[in-house]
Formats: structure tokens, C-alpha cells, sequence
């Protein structure tokens, strides 16, 4: 092991409860145990390719392991790979890749620790690759990144959705409706099956099982003979019907994921409505599954993630991530992180479990 002196931290992609958890372990841990200097890189890679970014000193990061977000910003529209300079109707991108790393050079760093999804971990696997020394932390209210059983985030997005759920109960009880709750998984259906099993979803669709409506429908109606009257619904927002397409809300062109989800519980609160004739209700959970603070679970894990990239810097373990399988952490090499996403396999034993209990997912 050599010298150390300088690191950086980036967060990157969407925000998520933890963020900031984890920068407060990254920095703390460097400072305190190996006297080393933080530098904090500015809304992901966009300060990457702009320059921004500050030192992070201890007082910096003392109490915001309660705050959600991230204090250094975030962007997912920025990757030095596929950079859009004009921002504008008809955007063009160019590869600014050199540029972004001459900046990230002459930062005299050891490290830099990017703290991501799928997205900002693939680009720190190719900046891995040309040169630049890498250590990822996985986080994403998804739960989708390969080689980690679990990423910062999803705990405190299960909870909201949870609650979400909860209250969606009452109100569909009282008044004798189909209730559907969405909630965000592009690729994976991790936030809807576990807090659909939490909430006591009816009925729970995800992006890995395609749904018939008529299924569903037949679901309710075996419900109402049994004498419930209503029937929750918790729906990804990546669902889809067999043999159908999902739902786009709207398509942006300088994004890195340029095709935006969501509408998905309305498209099907008009087709059960039809089916059943009974009054359907649909809600939309959206960013609240982002925002406020972390859980508990996720600021330990938070802190265990991040304490472990620092350990893993000073062994000059680059070109890994830490990650998570059991009760134990791993260090995943990035090439291995990038195949994802990682989804829910058919036989996983809790939709084994879900199905025992009679819930239906559509098929």
C-alpha cells in the first residue's frame, strides 16, 4: 500500500434517502482514521466535466446522516461519454471524455468514489478503464444494480410506498373501489414486490411478469364473492401487459435514460374500470419515493458501504465496488456491476411466498 492523500466522492443519477450517509462515511472515515483530504465533485458528473467541486471538511458532513438528498448535487444527464454541450431543442453530443479526466487529474486525487446506479457506474467502469482509479457504492431506490443484493435507497423507498399503501387500504375499503398505487422500477418490480407484500397488496405487477387484464379483473371478482369489496392494486411502473408495450410519459433528449415512464395505474384503472364496472382509483407515488429522510436500515447501510470504500482505497482496490450478498459485504468488479440491471427471477421466494397467500400478479 502506498502513500494517500487525496480522494473525491461523486453522486451520481437520480437522488435517493442515504446519499448523504454515505458521503459523511467516505469523508469522515478518511479524515479521522488516515488524515486523508476529501474533495467533493458537484452534481455527479457534470462537475466532472465543468470542474465543480469543493473540500469537504469534517464540520461538512457532521449531522447529515439524517438528510436526504445529497449535499454535493446530482445530475443524470451528464456522462463525458455522451455529452450534450448545447442543452438545447436538438441536442449534440459529443465524446468530452479526455477533458472530463484531465479535470479529474488535475485534482491530484488517489480515488474517486462514485456513488450511483447502473448508469453512473457504468461510466465510472469505462473511466476505470481509461485510467482513472474507481471505487463504487451502489445505491438507487431500484434495487437493480448486479452484483449487490441490496443498494442505498430502496429501504427508505419500500417504507414511503409501504405507507402509501396503508393509507390507499382505507380509503378503497371505505368506498368499494380497485385502488392501484404506482410505484417507480423501470427494469425491476423490487420497490412493488416488497412493499406490495408489506401493504397487503391484492394484486402486484412488476416489469419481470407480464399481466392480462382480464386476469386481474377475475381476481376481483373472486374477491367480491369472498366478500371483499375492494381490491389494491400495487403496479411498477415498468409493467407491462402481455403482449403489450409500456406506458412513456414523456421522452427527454439530452437525458441518459431519455425515455421517462409513468401513467402506467391510469392506462389500467381505465381498462378494470371497463372490465368490472367497478369505480377504480389510481395514485401515483412518483418522486415522494426520493425524498425526505433516510431509514434507519439505509443509513446503516449507508455507513457500512461507505466506511468500506475508504478501506478499500487505502488497498488500492480499484475498479470495484463494494457491495452486499447476505449479511456480508463484497467488493464486485465493475464489469460485473455493468451487466445488469439485476432482476427479480421468476422462482425468488418471495413471490413464492405472495402467490401461497393469494396474491395474483397477473399471469
Amino acid at each position: 500500500m502506498g502513500k494517500h492523500n487525496r480522494i473525491a466522492i461523486l453522486t451520481g443519477g437520480g437522488d435517493c434517502p442515504g446519499l448523504n450517509a454515505v458521503i459523511r462515511a467516505v469523508t469522515k472515515k478518511a479524515i479521522l482514521e488516515y488524515g486523508l483530504e476529501v474533495i467533493g465533485i458537484e452534481d455527479g458528473y457534470e462537475g466532472v466535466v465543468c470542474g465543480h467541486n469543493r473540500r469537504l471538511q469534517y464540520e461538512d458532513v457532521s449531522g447529515i446522516i439524517t438528510l436526504g438528498g445529497t449535499i454535493l448535487g446530482t445530475s443524470n444527464i451528464a456522462n463525458p461519454y455522451r455529452y450534450d454541450a448545447i442543452r438545447g431543442d436538438e441536442p449534440e453530443f459529443k465524446d468530452i471524455s479526455q477533458e472530463a479526466i484531465t479535470n479529474i487529474k488535475s485534482l491530484g486525487i488517489d480515488c474517486l468514489v462514485c456513488v450511483g446506479g447502473d448508469g453512473t457506474l457504468s461510466i465510472a467502469s469505462r473511466l476505470f478503464k481509461d485510467g482513472v482509479p474507481i471505487v463504487g457504492v451502489p445505491k438507487t431506490i431500484d434495487n437493480d444494480v448486479s452484483g449487490t443484493d441490496i443498494t442505498v435507497g430502496f429501504d427508505s423507498a419500500v417504507s414511503i410506498a409501504t405507507e402509501a399503501i396503508d393509507r390507499a387500504h382505507t380509503t378503497a375499503q371505505s368506498h368499494h373501489r380497485i385502488m392501484i398505487v404506482e410505484v417507480m422500477g423501470r427494469n425491476a418490480g423490487w420497490i412493488a414486490l416488497y412493499a406490495g407484500i408489506a401493504g397487503g397488496g391484492d394484486v402486484i405487477l412488476i416489469p419481470e411478469i407480464s399481466y392480462q387484464p382480464d386476469v386481474i379483473a377475475d381476481k376481483v371478482r373472486d374477491r367480491s364473492k369472498r366478500g371483499k369489496r375492494f381490491t389494491i392494486v400495487v403496479v411498477a411502473e415498468g409493467a407491462r401487459p402481455k403482449g403489450g408495450d409500456i406506458v412513456i410519459k414523456r421522452v427527454v433528449k439530452d437525458g441518459t435514460q431519455p425515455v421517462r415512464l409513468g401513467g402506467i395505474g391510469f392506462a389500467l384503472a381505465s381498462q378494470l374500470e371497463q372490465i368490472t364496472g367497478i369505480e377504480n382509483r389510481a395514485v401515483v407515488i412518483g418522486h415522494l419515493q426520493r425524498g425526505g429522510p433516510p431509514t434507519p436500515p439505509d443509513r446503516i447501510l449507508a455507513t457500512r458501504l461507505g466506511t468500506r470504500a475508504v478501506d478499500m482505497i487505502i488497498r488500492e482496490k480499484y475498479g470495484y465496488m463494494v457491495g452486499v450478498q447476505g449479511n456480508s459485504l463484497t467488493e464486485v468488479p465493475l464489469e460485473v456491476v455493468i451487466e445488469g440491471p439485476r432482476r427479480i427471477t421468476l422462482d425468488d421466494p418471495l413471490i413464492q411466498s405472495a402467490r401461497s397467500l393469494g396474491t395474483c400478479f397477473g399471469d
